[in-house]
């Protein structure tokens, strides 16, 4: 059974510059892996309809999908890109521990300037780690602590996905996972 009834629900891409956020953002919107590097500035956004089935009925949403800069010099600009997010993909490189490690402070962030929301965690470049056995990569047993230690932290469950850009690996899945726990969240509060 099809729903009348239409869902749209802000998302921010969070993490640190150059961890894949708008390359995720692309592939999920169908248009590919581009592998040059472009910095965004401030944030850009797009649009995506995706239709999620949630008690046996069928109910269609639209992401608002927000990436946010990640370099430093942007944390004032990107505190008015939270007003409104209803969820947020936090990602890190897995070639980068770095970036794995200030995810907490990106959470921080969101707490900050949003309060507790939905949060899916990504580990991207999961292909460089295949390629490249030599790089020392943060390991999928590192992202799943870090998973429970958010959900200890937020009081809700984060689910942990590792994904590339380039492949598409886990890209729609991670997408869709988040769509489905912002659409429980919402029908919970109807009730």
């Amino acid at each position: 059974m099809a729903s009348d009834q239409d869902f749209v629900f802000k998302v921010v891409l969070v993490g640190d510059g150059a961890v894949g956020k708008t390359s995720l953002r692309y592939r999920y919107m169908g248009e590919g892996f581009r592998s040059t590097y472009v910095m965004t500035i401030g944030a850009d956004f797009a649009v995506v309809p995706v239709e999620v089935e949630y008690n046996n009925t069928l109910y269609k949403c639209k992401l608002q999908i927000w990436d946010l800069a990640g370099q430093p010099r942007f944390r004032e600009v990107r505190s008015l890109f939270y007003q409104g997010a209803y969820g947020s993909l936090a990602v890190y490189d897995k070639t980068r521990r770095e970036t794995y490690e200030n995810l907490i402070e990106w959470i921080k962030e969101i707490e900050e300037k949003r309060g507790k929301i939905p949060l899916i965690l990504i580990g991207n470049k999961k292909d460089l780690c295949e390629e490249n056995p030599d790089i020392p990569c943060v390991t999928y047993d590192e992202g799943v602590e870090l998973a429970k230690k958010l959900s200890e932290r937020l009081g809700f469950p984060v689910h942990f996905y590792e994904t590339s850009a380039k492949t598409g690996e886990n890209v729609n899945t991670a997408f869709l996972e988040l769509t489905k726990v912002m659409l429980d969240m919402t029908m919970k509060q109807q009730v």
